[in-house]
């Protein structure tokens, strides 16, 4: 089969389209024929050499999260899931049997990682990381949703956003920036978005943004975002200075979540506004295969549409990371078989 491998961690340039055994699958496996599979933020970082997950040694590595296609085979002891059936893969890896797997939410297992290999012709997964897509889902539709609308998905539950809740979100046309808005929308609150690009904002629009502020210098947004309102929650997954700036927005009682750091590893927050105002920061990283199953269901039901930038072959994902860097996008970007 082939596999877009990352040759070099030197950016998009070291993509590799390279051969490889097809997969076998093991005890409690299952083997996936890959339609589609979304790139990440966590994905170019691993190829641009910005990743503690993995290094030199590690390479070729095949990197993808969001797999979505159809079963070819399965392993001993797998029930749920046969050849043939079309799926979406949580690519949460958990150890289950900690005290976080065992009484949830299974995303703070001790142990937590996340699958790799889904920029291939086929994929080995865990059978029972698999759920199943309705007919009304699309496979390249179903593979935006794993990481950036799950992300978003649990942050929103984590801040307790409810309807006509403000909503911030810096930074809002990349994966998880989009898909914020989205499921405010589906939530029923409003939302402020903030990019660099006008043209931008107006696509973001049409997906349910309520205010837009354009920019990127966090003392500039500032004033745009107080000019609408004090939001109640904000998203950040840019983290850096974005952090400060959430934190003096924020109502009192107010919560910001964290899942990023685009912009910046560490963040400077005015501890006094912390707890005289009351706020909370909150840290969240991915969701659970119970938040990914209700995503399924929104797509299946019409209340929700993942946006999805382009989809390129599997032979072009070098090109499709270049133009994530670029930052040219809004919404996923997704390969394809």
């Amino acid at each position: 089969m082939r596999a877009a491998a990352f040759t070099e961690l030197t950016g998009p340039g070291g993509v590799t389209i390279v051969e490889r055994p097809d997969p076998e699958p093991g005890p409690g496996d299952a083997i996936v024929d890959v339609e589609a599979c979304s790139l990440n933020r966590h994905d170019l970082w691993i190829l641009e050499g910005d990743s503690a997950m993995v290094n030199a040694d590690d390479l070729p590595f095949v990197s993808g999260l969001d797999v979505a296609g159809v079963v070819r085979t399965v392993g001993e002891d797998v029930t749920g899931v046969e050849p043939g059936d079309r799926v979406v893969l949580c690519p949460v890896e958990t150890c289950g049997t900690c005290r976080f797997c065992r009484e949830g939410p299974e995303n703070l297992c001790e142990s937590f990682s996340l699958f790799h290999g889904g920029l291939a012709e086929a994929a080995r997964v865990s059978a029972d990381r698999l759920v199943p897509l309705p007919d009304r889902v699309a496979t390249t539709t179903a593979a935006a949703l794993p990481t950036a609308y799950l992300t978003a998905f649990h942050m929103l539950r984590r801040a307790d956003v409810g309807p006509n809740d403000l909503v911030f979100v810096p930074g809002a046309t990349g994966g998880v920036g989009v898909a914020s808005i989205q499921l405010s929308d589906v939530f029923g609150a409003r939302t402020i978005g903030t990019s660099s690009s006008s043209e931008k904002l107006d696509r973001l629009d049409a997906l349910g943004l309520d205010h837009a502020v354009q920019g990127t210098d966090p003392d500039g947004l500032r004033d745009g975002v107080t000019a609408v309102g004090t939001p109640d929650a904000v998203l950040n997954h840019l983290g850096g200075p974005y952090t400060d700036l959430g934190l003096d927005l924020l109502r009192r009682g107010g919560t910001m979540v964290v899942c990023g750091r685009t912009a910046g590893r560490r963040s400077e927050i005015d501890v006094p506004d912390l707890y005289l105002g009351h706020k909370r920061i909150v840290g969240s990283t991915m969701g659970t295969q119970a938040d990914l199953e209700r995503l399924v269901d929104l797509v299946a039901a019409g209340e929700l549409a993942p946006e999805i930038d382009e989809t390129y072959p599997l032979a072009e994902t070098g090109g499709a990371f270049a133009a994530m860097q670029d930052r040219e996008t809004v919404g996923k970007l997704v390969v394809t078989n």
